[in-house]
Order: structure tokens, then C-alpha cells, then sequence
């Protein structure tokens, strides 16, 4: 079945898929917006931390695919060995950086997307906050 451009985003009903991505997000009652803050943490409180909330099953799927395919003896580090791995990985490992990103940038509007690449902060934002979310679940993986 072709469909048109129009089609593509709409989600078996009115909804946008702008829309729908917006609706999915879970709510972070922490994340608060005041107006001193800057562009870049807006940013990080409205759309980064929601997504990554949303995604966190899989990035830590990912994660533990990435430990499978590289055959590392993660599990039989103590706690403070698994997260200098844990740092390691996000510090060396550019495709992994990139993969986990791309779950989180795909979840992204339209807009939210042109936002991210004008502001070269928000990428590191990114990466740190993916960290800090594998690091927050050492004690799981």
C-alpha cells in the first residue's frame, strides 16, 4: 500500500504524529520550568528527560545487548569497576553514543528536532543524562 506524505504521520485518526509523541510522554512532576532558566535546560526538563523516561526499558535492552555482543565479564566486576565500564563505554564508544541518542532523537517533533541540532549544548546534555540513567541502574544490569 503507497501513502502520501500526509498520511505517513497520522495515527488512524485526527492526531498528528507530533501530536501523539507529545501524548505518550510519561510527565515528570521534578522537571519543572521556570523562566530563568536557560533555552538548554527547557530543553532537558520539557523533552530530553520525558523521552528518556519513556525509553528507559530500552536503553537498558540496549545496554545489555552491547555487553552481550562484546563478551565483556561486566557481571563479574564489583559495583565501582561495573561503572568505571559503565563511564569507559560512554567515553570511548562513539556508535554506542550514537545508537542510544538515535532512540531518544527519534521520539523527537519536528520542531524539537530542528531545536536540538542549533544548540550544540543539548547533544552533550543528551549523552550525560543517558549516562547518568545507565549508571542510576548498575545495581540491575
Amino acid at each position: 500500500m503507497l501513502y502520501s506524505h500526509s498520511n505517513i504521520y497520522k495515527m488512524n485518526s485526527t492526531e498528528t504524529r507530533d501530536e501523539v509523541l507529545i501524548k505518550i510522554r510519561p510527565e515528570i512532576p521534578a522537571a519543572k520550568l521556570s523562566e530563568d532558566m536557560t533555552t538548554a535546560e527547557k530543553f532537558q526538563n520539557q523533552t530530553l528527560r520525558p523521552i528518556i523516561k519513556l525509553q528507559h526499558n530500552m536503553l537498558l535492552l540496549a545496554f545489555r545487548n552491547y555487553l552481550a555482543k562484546h563478551k565483556a565479564d561486566y557481571y563479574g566486576l564489583d559495583i565501582d569497576n561495573r561503572e568505571k565500564y559503565i563511564e569507559n563505554i560512554f567515553s570511548k564508544d562513539v556508535n554506542f553514543r550514537h545508537q542510544l541518542g538515535g532512540m531518544i532523537i527519534g521520539q523527537f517533533t519536528e520542531q524539537e528536532y530542528k531545536e536540538f541540532h542549533l544548540d550544540p549544548d543539548l547533544k552533550k546534555r543528551l549523552i550525560n543524562i543517558l549516562k547518568q540513567r545507565v549508571l542510576s541502574q548498575v545495581h540491575v544490569l
